[in-house]
C-alpha cells in the first residue's frame, strides 16, 4: 500500500506541490487513489459499524447534504492515507506556522500529533465521509474543532465528475486584510485529492508576511451523487 499511494502523495520542499500551497493555499495531487479505492471507499457510506456519528447538514444551517465521521480505528486505507500525508505536510505547516509568528510545532510523526490532541481532550477522530446528491451543497467554512490545529486538510474527490455526478465544485475563498474577497474554484477528476488550508495562510507583502483567512465548501449539484472523503489530522474536543 505505502508503495502505490506513496509515489502519488510524496510532497518535499521545493516541489511544485509546497510552491503551490505557499502561492495559493491549495495544491491538486492528481490521482492520488485509483478508481476501484474510490469506489471501495465511497461504499463504506453505507456500513454503520464504521461510524461514530451522522450529520445531516441541513439542520445545522450547514448547506444540504450529509456526512458520517469515522469512528476508530479507521479503515486500513484511510489511516494510511492520514498518517502518509501528515509525515509529508508536516514540514509545510511549521514553515507556515513560522511565517505567521505563530508558536506551535507539529511533530513528524502523527501518532505523536494525536498523543498532543488527546492529551487536550480532542479525542474524536474526525476523518470523514460526505454525501451530495441534487440540490445539495456545503457552506462556505473551517474544519477547526479544537485548540489544537493542523494547518493543512485533504479533500479526495470519490466520483467522476459528468458521469456521477454534475456541478458540486470544490470552492475556496480568501480574505486579505483590506481586501475584497477572492475566490477559486479547484479542478478535480475522480481519485484526485486538494490540500488545503484550514484557517489561515502566510502570505508575503511588502512589509513581511501576514495572514490570509481561507474558507472552503462545494457548490450545488445539479445532477447524480457525489461522494468526498475528507482528511482532517487533527482530532475534535
Amino acid at each position: 500500500m505505502e508503495t502505490r499511494i506513496g509515489a502519488h502523495i510524496d510532497v518535499p520542499d521545493g516541489d511544485p506541490i509546497a510552491a503551490a500551497l505557499d502561492r495559493d493555499g491549495w495544491a491538486v495531487l492528481p490521482g492520488l487513489l485509483n478508481a476501484a479505492d474510490c469506489d471501495g471507499t465511497a461504499a463504506l457510506y453505507a456500513q454503520d459499524a464504521e461510524f461514530r456519528s451522522h450529520v445531516i447538514m441541513a439542520r445545522y444551517g450547514f448547506g444540504r447534504g450529509e456526512y458520517r465521521y469515522f469512528a476508530y480505528p479507521l479503515p486500513p486505507l484511510v489511516e494510511a492515507l492520514r498518517g502518509m500525508l501528515y509525515a509529508r505536510l508536516a514540514p509545510i505547516a511549521n514553515r507556515w506556522h513560522e511565517r505567521m509568528g505563530m508558536a506551535a510545532r507539529f511533530p513528524a510523526d502523527h501518532a505523536e500529533f494525536l498523543a498532543r490532541c488527546h492529551e487536550a481532550g480532542q479525542r474524536r477522530p474526525t476523518p470523514l465521509l460526505l454525501q451530495y446528491g441534487a440540490g445539495d451543497y456545503n457552506c462556505l467554512h473551517q474544519d477547526l474543532y479544537g485548540q489544537h490545529v493542523f494547518p493543512l486538510q485533504v479533500a479526495v474527490l470519490l466520483s467522476a465528475p459528468g458521469d456521477d455526478f454534475t456541478g458540486g465544485e470544490f470552492v475556496l475563498t480568501e480574505q486579505r486584510p483590506r481586501m475584497q474577497s477572492r475566490a477559486a474554484v479547484v479542478p478535480l477528476a475522480k481519485g484526485d485529492a486538494v490540500v488545503f488550508a484550514v484557517n489561515t495562510r502566510p502570505v508575503r507583502g511588502s512589509r513581511g508576511n501576514y495572514r490570509v483567512a481561507m474558507r472552503h465548501g462545494v457548490s450545488a449539484i445539479r445532477s447524480g451523487r457525489r461522494h468526498t472523503l475528507g482528511l482532517i489530522f487533527h482530532d475534535a474536543a
